[in-house]
């Protein structure tokens, strides 16, 4: 084990040898492996924005087994989705890449204001399947936020208990926030900070623009003369705000676009400390041999 991925480990020293191990199973696999970055291919978009939005652009996509065999040719740290997709490739691919169980869903077919996930899968189904860790979103921002938070915390502390890592999608979203403020650096940061205080080892965020949404919080930042140029500036931030670099935090790819601008957000995602990346869209949407490429460049990048 390299130096890098006990140090990362040693900043969970309060979780279980079970959860620790798995956190190393991912840190050790595919070819980031040893570095302490990550590179995790998420498929909860056919659940998140319907089958045709996600995978008609490559329609080899709506088969699960495509996106098992993507991940591991492309060398990733994990893959992520929910309980369908995992039990129908789980038992052909078992033990080839570590798994993460996204353990609750949102659709668009209710495109409400403030969103509220529906618990989808269980830590049974998880130990099941063989997972690494299960996933959940969280909504900070909705009017639902708290019992988000109550059952994070629930099913969290199960999960640690049965040796699963607990990896948190942290998305501001709901009607006390604009659609301008989701993105914004002091919510995002906010994201992250409240994420790791309900426990989450792996935390995922969306990439901050420098907007400031809320009116305290932008009295602080300039006080303080906090730097939010370039992108890398507000990275760093937000590592800082997820216990100063002690948990780790990585970053969303987005909607499709061209290679050259995710490369250039990969370059400012590693120059700020990012812990790396979890990109969906951004893989499964282009031709494999496309996405395989696009992803190693990705990988050289947060390597070097």
């Amino acid at each position: 084990m390299t130096k890098r991925v006990r140090e990362i480990l040693s900043y969970y020293d309060s979780e279980n040898a079970g959860v620790r191990s798995n956190l190393a199973r991912m840190l050790n696999h595919g070819k980031l492996a040893g570095t302490g970055k990550f590179v995790i291919l998420p498929v909860d978009q056919g659940f998140e924005h319907g089958p045709a939005r996600s995978f008609a652009v490559n329609p080899p996509a709506y088969d699960p087994r495509y996106h098992f065999q993507l991940a591991i040719d492309a060398g990733c740290n994990a893959y992520a989705a929910p309980l369908g997709f995992l039990e129908a490739g789980a038992p052909e691919y078992a033990g080839e890449i570590p798994l993460i169980l996204k353990l609750n869903n949102h659709d668009v077919l209710n495109d409400e204001k403030d969103p509220a996930p529906a618990v989808t899968a269980s830590v049974k189904d998880a130990l099941r399947l063989g997972c690494a860790a299960v996933g959940l979103t969280i909504y900070p921002g909705s009017s639902a936020a708290k019992t988000m938070y109550q059952e994070a915390r629930e099913i969290g502390a199960e999960a640690k208990a049965h040796g699963l890592a607990l990896v948190m999608w942290s998305y501001p979203r709901g009607s006390s926030i604009s659609k301008q403020g989701e993105t914004a650096i002091d919510v995002v940061a906010y994201a992250a900070q409240i994420a790791a205080q309900l426990g989450a080892n792996i935390i995922k965020v969306k990439p901050p623009t420098a907007f400031i949404e809320q009116p305290e919080a932008k009295k602080a930042y300039e006080s303080n003369k906090v730097t939010l140029e370039p992108l890398s500036a507000r990275i760093k931030h937000v590592i800082q705000s997820a216990f100063d670099g002690r948990r780790i935090v990585i970053f969303s790819g987005g909607p499709k676009e061209s290679d050259e601008q995710l490369i250039n957000d990969i370059r400012q995602i590693h120059a700020g400390g990012g812990f790396g990346s979890i990109i969906g869209r951004n893989s499964f949407q282009r031709p494999k041999p496309a996405a395989i490429e696009l992803l190693g460049k990705i990988m050289d990048i947060y390597r070097s």
